[in-house]
This record gives C-alpha cells, structure tokens and sequence, in this order.
C-alpha cells in the first residue's frame, strides 16, 4: 500500500470487506479460504495479505468498524436528551437502522466473533460490551427515576438488544414495511415492555439516518442467502 493514496487504500480495504462479508456470511469464517477471498475480491491472494494482513485481522476490521459505527450512533441519541425514555427510543431505533442497512455485516459481527482469538477477541468483545453497556445504562437510570417498569434489569436489556438485532434475518428493503415504520415499532414495543405511556413519545423525533458502512455488500442479503434469507414468518407476513 505504500505509495498509494489515502482514498484508494479506503477503496480496496473496503472491496476486500465487502468480499469478506459476502463469504463469512454465507459459509462461515472458519470455512472460508484466503483463496477465495481473494477471488471474490477480485485480487490475488498475496496482494490481499498486503492489504490486511491475516483473516482473521479482516474479520476484526469489520466487526470493529460495526461496533464502532453502533457506539458513536448510540452515544450521539443519547447526548440529544436528557429523558431517559427519549435516550432510549433513540437508541433502539439507532440499532435497528444500521443493523437493518447493514444487515451482512451486522450477522458477521453477530456470530462469527468466535473465529477471533487473542488480542483481537479481547478488544472486540469490551467493544461489544461497552456498546450493550449503554442500554444498561439507560435502563438503569430510568428505572431509578421511575420512568421505567423494569422487572429484571439484565433481561430486560437481552430482550430488546436480541429484538433489534433479528431485524438482520427478516427485513427487506422494498417490502411491505419502510425502515421507518420498523424502526417505530420496536420503540414502541420496548416502551410496552417497560411500561412507558404511549403518548411519552408524542411529537418526538427520534428517527435519525443511518449510513451503509464500507463492508457491506451492494447485493442485498436476500439475493445472496435465497429465499432461506428470511424467516418462515417474514415470508408468510410479506414484511
């Protein structure tokens, strides 16, 4: 890489990610041989080492650049209130756009976390937990200051971090539902759950846009897992 622009190193890390993606999420990291990444790439498989050094060094860049890109958008609805029931709504909605634009990358991060080892599953697993830490954080504080009915703090957390991340294996761009409406709905299923009134939210804009990291392929997940992309429910509800 040396010698060459900052823009095209960009651009050819991210085409290895994407090939990465496409690969890991469909057969698995521990499955997926340097070889054919390189030739889903389009390199060769020396050039890809010069570029990312291992892979398992590819498969840390791209859960990295997923927890990353969570954490600054979790951090940033939470800075725009002070009401613990706006913090939240932000937050879940936050979590089901970028795993729903990024649904290939979000299952990546989701599952193959396993193939890391050393160093980079240390670094990556704090990452995940301080993200997961900031719906404890919230739920936390809401509940002391009685704006949530929590019964049990850490499940509570599980379910809605476990809601919001299934939106990876069912949702379709162009299908019966806009991101929108999804994003609305499990803000207002959390608020159920936590007993929140469902006029707290009236007239509050929580829905903010979300960005297509580099590692995700253009190919939408569908067109590359089949029809078994979507659950049984998906498909009988046409979401």
């Amino acid at each position: 890489m040396i010698g060459q622009p900052t823009e095209m190193r960009i651009m050819d890390l991210g085409r290895v990610q994407r090939a990465a993606v496409t690969l890991f999420a469909t057969k698995g990291f521990a499955a997926t041989g340097i070889r054919e990444l390189g030739a889903e790439a389009g390199i060769n498989s020396a050039t890809l080492y010069h570029y990312v050094g291992s892979k398992e060094s590819l498969l840390a860049s791209i859960i990295r650049s997923c927890l990353d890109e969570l954490t600054q958008s979790g951090e940033r609805a939470m800075r725009r209130s002070a009401d613990p029931v706006v913090q939240l709504a932000g937050l879940v909605s936050s979590h089901v756009g970028i795993t729903a634009v990024n649904q290939l990358t979000a299952r990546v991060a989701e599952y193959e976390m396993r193939g890391l080892t050393g160093d980079n599953r240390i670094e990556l697993q704090t990452l995940r937990d301080e993200y997961e830490q900031l719906f404890g954080q919230i739920l936390e504080r809401g509940q002391r200051v009685g704006a949530f009915d929590i019964e049990d703090l850490a499940l509570s957390r599980l379910a809605i971090l476990e809601m919001c991340t299934g939106v990876a294996h069912w949702y379709r761009p162009g299908g019966r539902l806009e991101l929108e409406d999804v994003q609305r709905f499990f803000v207002s299923t959390t608020c159920k759950l936590l007993s929140v009134p469902s006029d707290e939210l009236h007239g509050v804009e929580f829905i903010h846009d979300v960005r297509k990291l580099d590692s995700e392929p253009e190919t939408q997940s569908s067109e590359i897992w089949g029809t078994t992309a979507q659950s049984e429910f998906a498909r009988q509800s046409e979401l």
